[in-house]
């Protein structure tokens, strides 16, 4: 038995999730999304879900739940408790909700095949449906086109001796980290101020790499609203430097025990001064001085697939250590089958007309 109810998103719980968080609800907001949160209670387990909303046209809403929620029922209940779930939260969210959309920081149904049998991939949407939706009543859970955030995430342990953390990363990774600091690469924390600068590096990193990039309005945001939420999460902004030179920067979000490397930029310039080394190594010097277990880096490729877009960063990130989460990424409960059909083809055409 699952029992729903709604509150205010000031009375969400603490997490290591940043995008369940009250300071996230902060962030969307500013940015023109309407958050909600609710309660979550069960005979198993207890806690509560943010949830936003989104206009998309003609009158209608997508619900978006980031990373949440956060507690996972066994694997093999993984489909009806999405169900239960998005039963009861339709009930709340109004006739202008086409869908719901859940980015699911659960582990993937195939993270020990994947893992055991050296997968590059995920297995195809189709599959994952069919296995999502075995048990439930509805059969309406559906695979989205895009996830919300990664699937498959590099996350290091950052407890214990620095000489520790160090001896768990590869050779090279270590390697460059000392010769940026015998380079003379100096990390610093730096204020608003130089967000502008950095938004432009991140911007030339975008186009380098071939990746869309967020728009200055969404980082003056996540500054904005951290301003009213310090107890609930802390964003560290760091910048790599070599005299006057900008080598590198990093927007770092703390969250109870878990620091999360948001974005990131890179120069084009001495490339060989390794900034991104030593930014990254000194983060998570900061994080774990803050009480952080974990420091996740972000984006990888599932496996060791050379063809994959996200190859380049599996290279660069595991050499600081770590392991590979592979999660359910994002899945949809249409509620408005048409409208739904609607969004999807859109969200088709942007991602064509992007490559």
């Amino acid at each position: 038995m699952l029992d729903l109810s709604s509150k205010t998103t000031s009375a969400l719980l603490p997490t290591d999730i940043l995008f369940q968080t009250r300071y996230w609800a902060q962030v969307k907001s500013r940015l023109g999304y309407t958050p909600m949160a609710f309660d979550l209670l069960s005979s198993r387990q207890c806690g509560d879900v943010l949830v936003l909303l989104q206009p998309f046209g003609r009158g209608k809403a997508v619900a978006y739940v980031p990373q949440g929620p956060e507690f996972a029922p066994a694997e093999e209940d993984y489909g009806p408790f999405l169900e239960h779930v998005s039963v009861k939260l339709s009930r709340h969210l109004g006739p202008k909700v086409a869908f719901i959309r859940y980015d699911l920081p659960w582990k993937s149904q195939y993270a020990d095949e994947m893992q055991a049998q050296k997968w590059n991939s995920f297995p195809e949407p189709r599959i994952r449906e069919l296995r999502m939706n075995m048990g439930t009543r509805f059969w309406n859970i559906r695979k989205s086109f895009r996830d919300m955030t990664v699937a498959s995430s590099l996350v290091v342990d950052i407890v214990g001796q620095e000489e520790h953390i160090l001896g768990r990363m590869k050779p090279k990774t270590r390697y460059n980290i000392g010769l940026a600091h015998r380079k003379g690469v100096t990390i610093r924390a730096v204020s608003v101020d130089k967000l502008r600068e950095f938004h432009s590096l991140y911007c030339q990193t975008a186009s380098r790499n071939g990746f869309s990039s967020c728009s200055y309005r969404h980082f003056v945001a996540l500054f904005s609203a951290q301003i009213r939420r310090r107890k609930d999460a802390e964003i560290l902004f760091l910048l790599a430097q070599h005299g006057r030179d900008i080598l590198a920067g990093a927007i770092v979000a703390i969250t109870g025990k878990a620091a999360n490397f948001l974005y990131g930029a890179s120069a084009n310039i001495k490339r060989n001064f390794m900034g991104p080394y030593a930014l990254h190594w000194d983060a998570m010097l900061m994080a774990r001085a803050r009480g952080c277990a974990t420091y996740e880096m972000g984006a990888v490729s599932p496996g060791l697939d050379p063809a994959h877009p996200f190859y380049g960063l599996y290279r660069f990130k595991t050499g600081f250590g770590g392991r590979i989460e592979l999660r359910n990424g994002s899945w949809d409960y249409p509620l408005d089958h048409d409208a739904y059909q609607d969004f999807c083809n859109a969200e088709s055409l942007d991602r064509r007309r992007a490559e």
